[in-house]
């Protein structure tokens, strides 16, 4: 029982030198990488820079006893960090002590949700997020984040929180860039997506291995940073009117309690969940896919109370919504991460760096960050995954456009409920019409398949059809109808069999309806009869009078169907 809910118990049994100096190695890469991140996404947010860094301690710490990941790296993110600014942002000030104290106190309450769901084992919810919308989303947003630190890279104001109010924002503003600032943001950013680009493969040339050459590109953000610093300090940019990060207050975060305010509670209530389920679902995908590759295997029960115990540490340390990220979970998976103590030596790599670095960061040109943050989310749009939607399914793209639309036009909130929305919609309206088919015995086989796409023998006696759907409330009136019309357009059936291989469940609204078939079958001297009816699905026929009343058979299979009720044109399909 304890190592279900602490995991370290579980992997800590077997703890060596091997996986300890595996560990100190990735944990070494991942805090160079981590550090640009932290600062960055705090901006994002709408923090100070040093509140990134304390997001990046005690979760990491926490998420080392609570997470089933061996892998995941957890701390600020880019899509959690927008979603923190726009939910914040609408009760406070940005700079305030009550945006401050908002930003905390979204993240205990995230972290409590989270918590809560992982205890009632909730994590059905997170289902009602289709990847198509998940998708759209992720797109949309990266877009939207970029846009957003346009006002850093061109050192104008402006601010907005959908693509509409950023774009209106700096237009009238384009008269006043900074060509300093301009400069160190456009240098930046070419400089990081150059190093994708190029620096990988030179190092492949010159005999790195490909997971050394990985973790030297995916770390190079902390030589900007080390570049651009010195440069505005040597230069005195900011006499210049480039901006800089300024005053970073030093040492570790204090510990302290969230507001418990109830008004906050309830403003901060709906940002949280999605927060909390957005978060979830892009922790567990990357956790999974991650843990696929070693044959390993993560809880996602355990997964919530790990993130909502990391989420609930941020906040009691001053720091704000934490998940697990991608670009350093893979870093850290290609660094040859052993187990979660890796992110506990990351948090002590991120603590002194709060102790001891931060004085010099004063001088941090805030462009630098913004391009950083720039190139870092220029992964998470992805047209291909549009187009591959599009292709494959109608449907699942209009609700992927409409998270995409939405989103940039309306913000985050908007954007994730209206693809959630459609996709639900979209669910109800594929369910309320399930597919079917007219079914015909395939000749020299024992086998049935539609009349529609195969050669098969049918009885103009015998109605054969075929339902791919469980029964339920929105479907059961279009089966009805549709019985009802194929028996009236052909007064020779004596016989209806519904074939329910692809019927899961009935509920009582799909009993209530079988029985009105029967009933109006039986008026027009036609039986009723099932075959292949799964064992849940009769087990709960059996505990109503529907089959004493049932004016035909329940068959073990379509072909004794057939052969009972059509003898002569199933042995003429065998060729008998």
């Amino acid at each position: 029982m304890l190592r279900q809910y602490f995991p370290i118990l579980d992997w800590g049994r077997n703890y060596n030198s091997g996986a300890l100096t595996n560990d100190l190695i990735a944990a070494v890469v991942v805090t160079l990488m981590l550090i640009p991140q932290s600062l960055a996404y705090a901006m994002l947010a709408g923090l100070p820079p040093q509140v990134g860094l304390y997001a990046s301690i005690l979760p990491l710490m926490v998420y080392t006893v609570f997470g089933t990941s061996r892998t995941l790296s957890v701390g600020p993110v880019a899509v959690v960090s927008l979603m923190t600014a726009v939910a914040v942002g609408d009760i406070a000030a940005q700079g305030s002590f009550d945006y401050y104290l908002a930003a905390t106190c979204l993240a205990f309450l995230s972290g409590l949700i989270l918590v809560i769901m992982g205890l009632f084992r909730l994590g059905f919810l997170a289902n009602f997020l289709s990847h198509p919308v998940i998708a759209g989303f992720i797109t949309a947003t990266g877009i939207l984040i970029a846009a957003g630190q346009l006002k850093h890279i061109l050192g104008i104001e402006g601010s907005g929180q959908n693509l509409v109010e950023i774009v209106l924002a700096i237009i009238p503003q384009l008269g006043k860039i900074n060509l300093l600032t301009l400069l160190i943001g456009v240098s930046v950013i070419g400089f990081q997506v150059l190093i994708r680009w190029r620096l990988k493969g030179l190092l492949l040339r010159l005999g790195l291995g490909l997971r050394v050459a990985d973790i030297v590109v995916k770390t190079t953000p902390i030589l900007a940073i080390a570049i651009t610093t010195f440069v505005s300090w040597r230069y005195a940019l900011d006499a210049a009117g480039v901006r800089i990060v300024g005053s970073i207050v030093a040492g570790l975060p204090p510990i302290s309690m969230p507001s418990f305010n109830l008004d906050l509670w309830r403003t901060l209530a709906g940002p949280a969940l999605l927060i909390s389920i957005i978060g979830f679902v892009e922790s567990v995908s990357i956790a999974q896919t991650l843990a696929a590759k070693r044959r390993q295997r993560i809880v996602p029960d355990q997964e919530f109370i790990a993130l909502g115990t990391a989420n609930i540490a941020s906040s009691l340390s001053g720091g704000f919504p934490v998940t697990g990220g991608f670009a350093r979970s893979v870093v850290n998976f290609d660094a040859g991460v052993e187990t979660p103590a890796a992110g506990a030596f990351t948090a002590i790599g991120i603590a002194a760096v709060t102790i001891y670095l931060t004085p010099y960061l004063f001088f941090l040109p805030q462009a630098t960050l913004a391009a950083t943050i720039i190139v870092a989310v220029l992964s998470l749009i992805d047209p291909g995954a549009i187009r591959r939607t599009w292709i494959y399914s109608k449907s699942d793209f209009a609700a992927m456009l409409a998270a995409i639309v939405f989103t940039l036009a309306a913000g985050v909130e908007i954007g994730i409920l209206s693809g959630v929305a459609l996709s639900i919609l979209i669910h109800l309206y594929r369910t309320s019409r399930p597919h079917w088919a007219i079914v015909g015995q395939v000749p020299g086989t024992e086998h049935f398949r539609s009349n529609s796409r195969h050669k098969v023998v049918t009885s103009p006696f015998v109605l054969s059809l075929r339902v791919d759907e469980s029964l339920y409330f929105p479907n059961v009136r279009f089966l009805e109808d549709m019985v009802h019309n194929l028996v009236a357009e052909n007064p020779a059936i004596k016989h209806v069999i519904l074939m329910c291989p692809g019927v899961n469940s009935i509920d009582a609204s799909g009993l209530e309806s079988l029985e009105a078939i029967n009933t109006r079958l039986k008026a027009a001297d036609v039986k009723l009869h099932f075959s292949e009816i799964k064992g849940p699905v009769m087990d709960r026929l059996q505990r109503s009078h529907f089959l004493e009343e049932l004016s035909g058979n329940v068959f073990l299979s379509q072909y004794e169907a057939f052969a009972a009720l059509a003898p002569d044109a199933a042995l003429k399909a065998l060729g008998r």
